[in-house]
């Protein structure tokens, strides 16, 4: 069968027909990309809308940042490092009566003046109030709560004491024991042994564990728990066996047992 073609008619050639489908394609991609750039468009132009719109409160909040951030460090320097010092300062003669009377001497009367002050200084209950946010009032407390302990105000050593906190491994376990001596001063052997195990368990180490220990297991003694009692008596003998606390505890084991 003859096959018959217009005159003039050439048949496209194989390349410009997958140019002419690469031009479609290409149009088609353009479209796309336009529509996405349109959208990002209108996103940006409404971002921008917002902004404008609240300018004002970004500007506010952003200042207040700037203002936060200063002032903090404004106060650490101008006001807490003076403080500080002021404090140290003002603690010393407090200190020194502090310690003559855990020496002996005269120790009710040094006791009441290292918490009241002398010699134009505060003591240790103006110290702990006027610079409560520093170091030194802190400590403040600590050393308030054991003058009180020693001079028999039980219910004000507590408090102190409770008011009192450090990181330090001694002086924590220190404080949590003192106010178990204060409970046990006022005859409440509940509360002191729940602060002796306190002070045993806050912080292991050689010097306070197997002193609280000691104290725990007495008092639990005392409440009849003889149970608990063997634990930290026992808690000494195996793994305090050089702290002066272990040299009676086999004794103690058998009142226990």
């Amino acid at each position: 069968m003859a096959t018959y073609s217009k005159r003039g008619y050439k048949a496209p050639k194989e390349k410009e027909v997958n140019d002419a489908v690469e031009a479609v394609q290409i149009d088609e991609k353009d479209s796309t990309t336009a529509g996405v750039f349109s959208t990002l468009d209108e996103t940006a132009s409404k971002t921008e809308d917002w902004v404008a719109k609240n300018q004002k409160v970004i500007i506010g909040l952003v200042a207040a940042a700037a203002i936060f951030t200063i002032g903090y460090l404004g106060y650490q320097r101008f006001v807490a490092a003076p403080q500080q010092n002021e404090a140290a300062n003002e603690m010393f003669v407090a200190q020194q009566n502090f310690q003559k009377a855990t020496d002996g001497v005269a120790s009710d009367s040094l006791y009441k003046l290292s918490l009241n002050g002398s010699e134009g200084k505060f003591g240790f209950l103006k110290i702990a109030d006027e610079y409560s946010g520093t170091d030194a009032g802190n400590l403040a407390n600590y050393y308030a709560g054991i003058a009180y302990l020693n001079t028999g105000k039980y219910t004000e050593a507590i408090d102190y004491l409770s008011k009192f906190k450090s990181d330090d491994i001694v002086l924590g376990a220190l404080a949590k024991g003192a106010i178990g001596d204060a409970y046990s001063q006022k005859n409440q052997p509940k509360e002191a042994l729940e602060n002796y195990v306190k002070a045993a368990e806050s912080n292991k180490n050689d010097f306070t564990t197997p002193r609280f220990l000691l104290k725990a297991g007495k008092t639990a003694l005392t409440l009849g728990n003889k149970a608990d009692a063997l634990k930290y008596f026992t808690d000494i003998k195996d793994n305090f066996e050089g702290a002066p606390e272990a040299a009676s505890v086999d004794v103690l084991i058998g009142l226990a047992q």
